[in-house]
């Protein structure tokens, strides 16, 4: 969904509901655990955020928050959506002058224990997205030798006339973003959350009550 105007709290909420009725827009779902699908572009950022048991609390509390898309032109929204397989979620964009709106659902959810602790969640496309495919971000602590590492891996490829046009642009917006959002789990991770400024996108709206959300149909759905 694209506008000249930020969309509204309401309006971010039918668009959630209405997506959330829809199913997966590629159908190699949850290849981002295994192998990435063929005939996609495939795009791997890793980054050391530092050692120890505190650097991956920090780095797991962030990923819950949706704090690697807290980038000043990028959000995901709403920011209280728990992290559950089924979960349908806004991602958010303001570039050149225009506001996109694009649709996901959380594909699965990565929770292991272990000589090497994981934390992490993909998500894939719904219809109202200006690509296909999925993305995985996942957080790592390896327990012998202390390092703590972001990872991000995604495959996708043009979905709408617009970015099949604009196709470049839309890599380098891709690229942007895992730079970015690779920096920004660094910072969160190597400082106290409460000292960051808590800017969002949508900061001046309020969360809907939950009749408002039972009003706008928002449901979560089961992966289909």
């Amino acid at each position: 969904m694209l506008s000249l105007r930020r969309p509204s709290t309401e309006a971010i909420y039918e668009f959630l509901a209405a997506q959330s009725k829809l199913g997966f827009t590629y159908s190699a779902i949850g290849a981002t655990a295994t192998v990435p699908a063929a005939g996609y572009a495939v795009d791997h950022t890793r980054i050391k955020l530092g050692e120890g048991e505190e650097v991956f609390t920090r780095a797991k509390a962030a990923l819950e928050r949706w704090d690697q898309f807290r980038l000043g032109w990028v959000e995901a929204w709403p920011p209280q959506t728990p992290i559950q397989a089924g979960e349908v979620v806004a991602m958010i964009a303001h570039e050149i002058g225009l506001w996109w709106l694009n649709a996901c659902r959380i594909v699965y959810v990565v929770d292991e224990p272990g000589p090497i602790r994981r934390f992490g969640f993909a998500y894939g496309t719904l219809p109202d997205h200006v690509g296909t495919g999925e993305e995985r971000f996942l957080v790592e602590w390896d327990r012998a030798s202390g390092e703590v590492w972001y990872d991000i891996l995604a495959f996708s490829r043009p979905h709408q006339l617009l970015t099949r046009l604009g196709y470049p642009y839309m890599r380098r917006l891709q690229k942007r973003f895992r730079k970015e959002s690779a920096a920004a789990m660094v910072t969160v991770t190597a400082v106290q959350h409460m000292c960051l400024p808590k800017t969002t996108l949508f900061e001046r709206d309020k969360p809907p009550t939950t009749q408002q959300r039972d009003d706008w149909g928002l449901q979560r759905l089961s992966p289909s």
